[in-house]
């Protein structure tokens, strides 16, 4: 080999490398790093428990139809996704669907209505216990909560299906639509063994981005897919999940520049975080709400009143004297929004405006509870009915700093008008036993709200159907109001029902609501076209682009 060609072949040689350097450097500008606390346990969207295991699944997997937040409304609202269209029947007692017919999974195989199908029979499979086991009483089912596939869907061609409803049913879109998993992956896999099957650690997807490397406890890489329907050439090359579980590390990065977006940053951060040109600070609220929990009956005889809490007019007194204020201010630094009952202001529609929180007013407190017997005859500093005195403690869960700091001004502020408090935190997971077995008298925790609004397992009187009612609650008018929003109503009224619920709430007052609390996300403002809404910030990122 003479020398002029051993010169074009290093030539090329370094050509090629600069070439590959280049694309390199390209893809690593391209790219976003969300910062999380833990790693996966799945990327199917079967076993998806966790809020970053759901929102990763849901970018891999998604459903067959798209649903956006209006703000206007303040709802979601449904789009064309996998089903390019959709037709209800007059009754509204079935809907048909059309998909598109140019989907493919990762793998090349073409999306069709059999995986739509399959992926409702596997989601309701009790043997599977997936996620969304149990939601789906608005469809036809057997006693086990299994769909019942042949009364429920009716496969007209591969991009063409309808699904059916009990004339019972109130179809809602929003509750029924699931993840679309592939057909031809899981079908061979035995139902009992899904869960550990290695088809979820590998996925075979349909999304916008599919998953190009996983190194446990470090990153999650998910790469754009250029085959997929929902692919576009201006959007972000990489979306990398970058696991790191100090908090103060995740804040340090962030400013640094080697994360590029933050969810649950500590409001005590954000006006540092405010300060650095190249972040925006975002503070969701009403999500999720704190409060005081009080059991409505006797923990032993549940046919029995609380002998502390049974009693409105004193659980309204516990709420005026609680100085929610205080806490929000102190603690919150004045980020959240008291709250006056389980309905969010960010349903507009449904939110009452004319029911407001109870003002902090320890006088009015005393009077309430003089009215129900409660006095400080023998002058010791602590009320009494009869032989009762009027002492109980307050369980939390260890980890939550807001909710301990919150356990001391309740304690001191209780004191004050003449009610002995004691606190006691709980491991999480012997905190939630109690709870479901409804052995606290008192109890500080929270709840997310459901998107669309679901309050039956909340507030509803029978354990049954109300499992999460932890302050066993009951209002005969609340039930008669939950059993009509399940029953075909205009919008109109089910907003109007909706309102009064939240009066008559109000007005027992089974818990103290204590304040919505925020949800601060920080991000790099080279990241463009992020829209934060009450549905989630993990949505839609194959529409964020990179400045």
């Amino acid at each position: 080999m003479n020398i002029k060609t051993l010169n074009l072949l290093l030539l090329l040689f370094l050509s090629l490398l600069i070439i590959a350097c280049n694309s390199n450097q390209s893809t690593i500008n391209n790219r976003i790093v969300i910062g999380i606390s833990a790693d996966v346990q799945s990327f199917n969207s079967l076993f998806a428990f966790s809020y970053e295991e759901s929102a990763i699944a849901e970018l891999l997997y998604p459903g067959f139809l798209d649903f956006r937040w209006s703000d206007k409304k303040g709802e979601l609202e449904p789009y064309p996704m996998i089903a390019k269209s959709w037709q209800w029947a007059e009754d509204s007692l079935s809907v048909r669907f059309f998909l598109r017919d140019d989907i493919l999974w990762s793998d090349g195989e073409k999306l069709t209505a059999y995986d739509v199908v399959f992926s409702y029979d596997v989601f309701s499979d009790p043997e599977v216990q997936s996620r969304l086991y149990g939601i789906f009483d608005q469809l036809f089912t057997e006693l086990d909560g299994h769909i019942d596939i042949e009364r429920t869907f009716i496969i007209i061609s591969p991009f063409e299906f309808e699904m059916h409803f009990p004339e019972s049913s109130v179809p809602d879109l929003v509750k029924i639509v699931v993840p679309v998993i592939p057909e031809h992956i899981f079908k061979n896999i035995s139902r009992d063994q899904l869960a550990s099957h290695e088809s979820n650690f590998n996925p075979v997807s349909s999304g916008a981005f599919k998953l190009k490397k996983w190194d446990k406890n470090q990153t999650i890489i998910l790469e754009a897919d250029s085959n997929s329907f929902l692919f576009n050439s201006g959007q972000t090359a990489e979306l990398v999940f970058k696991i790191v579980p100090d908090y103060t590390s995740r804040i340090l990065q962030i400013k640094k520049g080697d994360i590029d977006l933050l969810e649950l940053v500590k409001v005590e951060d954000m006006n540092e975080l405010k300060a650095e040109q190249n972040l925006e600070v975002v503070n969701l609220i009403g999500r999720e709400y704190d409060y005081v929990g009080w059991n409505n009956v006797d923990p032993n005889e549940p046919s029995k009143p609380h002998k502390l809490f049974g009693s409105s007019n004193v659980r309204k007194a516990l709420s005026m004297a609680i100085n929610r204020k205080e806490i929000l201010d102190e603690y919150l630094l004045g980020q959240g929004e008291l709250a006056a009952s389980p309905v969010s202001p960010i349903f507009k529609s449904a939110f009452n405006h004319n029911v407001l929180p109870y003002d902090f007013h320890p006088d009015e407190a005393k009077k309430l509870l003089i009215l129900e017997g409660w006095k400080d005859e023998d002058r010791n500093g602590i009320l009494e009915k009869g032989n009762e005195e009027f002492k109980f403690k307050i369980y939390y869960p260890v980890g939550n700093p807001l909710r301990e700091y919150a356990s001391v001004v309740i304690k001191n502020n209780l004191k004050s008008i003449g009610i002995e408090v004691t606190t006691e935190k709980m491991e999480l997971g012997a905190f939630i036993n109690n709870l479901y077995e409804r052995k606290f008298d008192s109890w500080i925790a929270g709840f997310g709200v459901p998107i669309p609004l679901d309050l039956k397992p909340y507030w509803y009187t029978d354990p049954n159907v109300a499992v999460v009612n932890f302050p066993s609650y009951s209002n005969s008018e609340v039930d008669k109001i939950l059993n009509q929003l399940e029953t075909r109503i205009s919008n109109e009224r089910k907003n109007k029902l909706l309102k009064e619920f939240q009066e008559i709430i109000h007005k027992d007052e089974p818990v103290t609501f204590l304040y919505w609390t925020p949800n601060v996300i920080v991000y790099n403002t080279r990241i463009k076209n992020l829209k934060i809404t009450p549905h989630g910030v993990l949505v839609h990122c194959w529409e964020w682009t990179i400045n």
